[in-house]
């Protein structure tokens, strides 16, 4: 005899949900998983009405429900929030050139507007011509760095007030074992923070930081999303590899694992007399950096000068006397783009816009965030 749903008792039961082993049906499942992200927004305050708010898609089941359940959310609770899908292309052929052809179909059937950014336009160097010069070792590095720089510039180009991306509770638990075992503390108190403005121009946050990833790829089966599900070419050699194969044994033995991580995580406390890195701007390109150059321009230095490695190894001193702002490599010319004109152009946009912006805060449309300021996010960076 079927088993009924322990909701609705009506209906049939077709899964049994990985965070709390209750038996529920597809109606009930689409309720509770799209009431406990509405609840982390809410309870988190992490938009205001009239937000512009970039998506970050590549096409992966993550993001993929992320766009649906976010344009979901805001149509029904009436956000206020003008949406849009933000991509990066990392330049890895035979994976990233199909994984966005699912975004543009995402674009159409969302009707959300689209932003492709690439590593080529912004630093002269896609992923595969990367992995051609440093090897399959270090390159998730790189292609890491570039991509959390890269999301920056595509918002700014866009004057973005948030960035939403499809990070699940998985990572994120993954992410606080990899910095536990490395000791990187400045890493672990950043990392369990469900909305960070620390890393770049643009706040930052994960709508599904408490949701179970086995969740999010059942939500996306049974709504017949379309997305792409193939691994990236680079990379099964990822440290974050081994944490993942980590936590899903302990997954095993105690489904209850993955969030007792993401608590405990978010329980501890850095002594005070540690020191921690302060936050500054890269003299080159005005990036946030706890150094005088940041990890992107060291990187970008070590691949110009043939030495990709110099801003891998921990004992590296990066020096950028002597290196135009305008690099050449092959006879093609890239400009680099410092982050204080882009944050300029996107200030006025912001201005341009705001001689016929009307829209006014109603209080109970603000996606639980009525009590923040009401200025900008970015003029508060």
């Amino acid at each position: 005899m079927p088993r009924l749903c322990e909701i609705c008792q009506n209906s049939k039961a077709v899964l049994r949900r990985p965070k709390t082993a209750q038996r529920i049906c597809k109606q009930c499942f689409y309720h509770v998983f799209e009431t406990e992200v509405h609840n982390t927004i809410v309870d988190n305050q992490l938009f205001r009405r009239g937000d512009r708010v970039g998506i970050g898609a590549s096409g992966g089941k993550d993001s993929t429900v992320l766009a649906y359940v976010m344009k979901t959310l805001n149509e029904r609770h009436n956000y206020g929030l003008d949406l849009y899908l933000l991509s990066i292309d990392e330049g890895i052929a035979g994976y990233r050139d199909d994984s966005l052809e699912t975004v543009k179909r995402n674009k159409e059937q969302y009707s959300l507007p689209l932003l492709i950014v690439s590593y080529e336009q912004l630093y002269g160097w896609s992923m595969d011509s990367i992995v051609e010069a440093v090897g399959r070792k270090n390159n998730c590095t790189f292609c890491g760095v570039f991509r959390r720089q890269a999301l920056d510039r595509g918002a700014l180009m866009l004057d973005l007030d948030h960035i939403v991306t499809g990070h699940n509770a998985d990572d994120v638990a993954e992410t606080i074992l990899m910095n536990i075992f490395r000791g990187d503390l400045p890493r672990l108190g950043r990392c369990t923070e469900i909305a960070t403005a620390g890393d770049g121009y643009i706040v930052r946050s994960k709508p599904f930081k408490y949701a179970y990833e086995k969740e999010i790829v059942m939500y996306a089966y049974f709504k017949k999303l379309d997305y792409f599900s193939t691994e990236c070419t680079y990379s099964p050699n990822a440290y974050r590899g081994y944490a993942r194969e980590f936590l899903k044994d302990l997954e095993a033995v105690r489904p209850s694992a993955i969030l007792d991580i993401i608590y405990s995580g978010e329980a501890m406390q850095v002594a005070q007399d540690v020191q921690m890195p302060v936050a500054a701007q890269c003299e080159r390109c005005g990036y946030i950096s706890s150094n005088r150059v940041c990890k992107a321009c060291t990187l970008l230095e070590g691949l110009e000068r043939g030495v990709p490695k110099l801003g891998i190894a921990r004992s590296a001193k990066a020096s950028l006397e002597g290196v135009p702002d305008v690099a050449k490599r092959g006879g093609r010319t890239v400009e680099r783009v410092h982050f204080d004109k882009l944050w300029e152009n996107a200030r006025r946009m912001r201005l341009e816009r705001s001689e016929n912006n009307t829209d006014v805060c109603t209080g109970s449309a603000c996606a639980g965030v009525c009590n923040a300021q009401n200025t900008g996010s970015l003029t508060n960076m």
